[in-house]
């Protein structure tokens, strides 16, 4: 028998700002899915406490542990209305803002001088996915510079250097509740609406992880 697919989902707790992190109850209802194209996947969740120290010990504690396939990663944009699904990680952080442990960057960037780096062409199917579901959901180039892009520069990382075949990054907006309304009158997305993107990412990333352990038993 084939060993099953394991796919890792992580989202963040709450911050400063933040007090009800929307990635939360979306983690956890992705991780609750059952369908029979996914009999034969083993799926893990994690919420990541929101600072670079607990990026830093529990990323890699989990990819020891789980060894995903594929890692699916959800953050908080809290200015952002629509979906957005990010392509690369900066090289930077901000040393404006302290995380949730009061701690604030000394340096401006993560990795010396290094360049950004691409999360892979991989990212414009998951666009592509989200998209058919009626979502708003549009590409970004720019992760910010604080927890979210350095999880993401820690996860391709970790792709590089062997661990999951894909990694990919989607930034939430802040969901509707009890019926509000965002400015001008345009509703916010709903829990369940990105739980039915969150779907049909997760999918294609099952599919392409997949598709990515075939090739390399195949060689």
């Amino acid at each position: 028998m084939n060993e099953k697919l394991r796919l890792l989902i992580t989202g963040f707790g709450p911050f400063p700002g933040a007090p009800h992190n929307p990635t939360q109850p979306l983690v956890t209802r992705l991780a609750q899915l059952r369908r029979p194209a996914l009999d034969d996947v083993a799926i893990s969740r994690h919420i990541f406490p929101v600072t670079y120290a607990a990026v830093d010990r529990q990323l890699p504690e989990l990819l020891a542990k789980v060894k995903p396939d594929a890692l699916l990663m959800f953050g908080l944009a809290a200015r952002t209305p629509y979906l957005r699904i990010e392509s690369r990680a900066r090289n930077a952080v901000t040393m404006l803002w302290p995380d949730a442990a009061n701690t604030r960057s000394n340096k401006r960037g993560i990795a010396g001088h290094a360049d950004a780096m691409n999360f892979g062409p991989h990212t414009a199917r998951l666009l592509r996915a989200a998209r058919l579901t009626g979502i708003d959901a549009r590409p970004s180039r720019d992760a910010g510079a604080y927890l979210c892009n350095y999880l993401s520069w820690r996860a391709i990382e970790s792709v590089k250097a062997g661990g999951p075949r894909l990694a990919a990054f989607i930034h939430i907006p802040l969901l509707a509740r009890s019926g509000a309304v965002r400015r001008k009158g345009v509703s916010r997305i709903t829990l369940e609406e990105l739980v039915d993107a969150g779907e049909a990412m997760l999918m294609e990333m099952v599919g392409l992880a997949r598709k990515a352990r075939n090739t390399q038993t195949l060689r």
